[in-house]
């Protein structure tokens, strides 16, 4: 099942994503522009500031995204649902200003189309990367269509099967398109923390070879973090103004001063997951090292010129002296000069 790609770093605009890379966040604006072009504007500033590197919107037509006969969902109260969708839409004659306006406070712009004509009007303004949702996974001839732009495909994974996952895989391919990211995601509006299953990250990226993320509908950044310490290379998380505002996603959806402590705490946590190498204290660490850890030390009076023995010697701090591992190394040995109680014990004392 693994990509044949060997490299499964790819690049979004300008950043590189993957392996050896901050981790790339995107603030979901969806469908919580309300249909007021003035408030996608200000969701898009909001999200800039906060230092996320990508705004998302969702591009559909209730007409060719739902039939009029579907059911309502639980969580929705059994809205109908053409009737809700419909009332989402985005205009799509607003992208190539939303687009414009994003790149001018510094973020990249893309969206999740869901029809043919959703992914032709974003090709033409040659939008970065395509986001697939979890409902449309299954969906082969509209993945094969976004894959054939050539740009990045992200898809979310929730209520997948590995199966299915294959099947989106194998229609990306088949459209000569390898740069692929997979999130986990757990399609539930909010998502309970118990069911994120973060460890299928490594598992989708153990068995299909690609960069792996996590798409997050749980309240709070708590589960966001787990995420990036566990190598999410890429982190989307739903975004709003207001979590009181009207709409099925602004209340689960995280608020401006949130997004802010969550970049903040996300490139924290990116920091402290270091290179894993163990290679002695760091330089911040050398003062402790040098009074906090343990040497050996007189516990007695030794006279210039008598034999050490082990019961002249004991380990206490700081560590100044050598190490109490190698004590078997200075028992025997001459001091070479007087040795008063508490004096660490230093080679040159030998």
């Amino acid at each position: 099942m693994n990509s044949t790609k060997s490299n499964p770093n790819i690049k979004i605009g300008n950043r590189e994503i993957g392996d050896g890379q901050p981790c790339y966040v995107i603030a979901e604006i969806g469908s919580n522009h309300n249909q007021d072009y003035d408030l996608a504007c200000r969701m898009i500033e909001s999200a800039a500031k906060s230092g996320v590197d990508a705004v998302k919107f969702q591009t559909f037509k209730a007409d060719s995204h739902y039939s009029k006969k579907s059911p309502g969902f639980g969580y929705l109260d059994n809205k109908n649902t053409h009737e809700l969708i419909k009332s989402l839409e985005l205009d799509r004659s607003w992208q190539g200003r939303l687009k414009s306006h994003a790149e001018s406070c510094g973020v990249d712009f893309f969206s999740s189309p869901c029809d043919s004509d959703a992914i032709a009007g974003l090709a033409q303004l040659d939008i970065p990367a395509y986001k697939v949702a979890s409902f449309d996974l299954t969906d082969d001839v509209l993945i094969s269509e976004m894959a054939a732009i050539g740009k990045p495909m992200i898809m979310s994974t929730g209520m997948a099967t590995w199966m299915d996952i294959q099947y989106a895989i194998d229609a990306v391919h088949s459209a000569h398109n390898h740069d692929i990211v997979l999130l986990q995601c757990t399609s539930l509006y909010p998502a309970p923390a118990h069911l994120s299953n973060l460890s299928a990250m490594a598992t989708m990226r153990a068995a299909f070879g690609t960069l792996v993320g996590y798409s997050d509908h749980t309240m709070g950044g708590h589960v966001v973090l787990a995420a990036v310490a566990l190598g999410a290379s890429v982190i989307e998380k739903h975004f709003t103004l207001d979590r009181g505002l009207p709409g099925p996603d602004h209340a689960f959806a995280i608020e401006p001063h949130e997004m802010t402590d969550l970049m903040r705490e996300i490139r924290e946590v990116e920091a402290a997951c270091g290179d894993g190498t163990k290679a002695g204290p760091r330089q911040e660490e050398l003062e402790m090292a040098e009074k906090g850890r343990r040497s050996l030390h007189a516990c007695m009076p030794i006279a210039a010129g008598q034999i050490i023995e082990g019961n002249m010697l004991v380990s206490k701090r700081p560590g100044l002296g050598i190490p109490p591992f190698l004590r078997a190394h200075v028992v025997g040995r001459k001091a070479s000069r007087d040795i008063e109680v508490d004096d660490w014990i230093t080679w040159d004392m030998l």
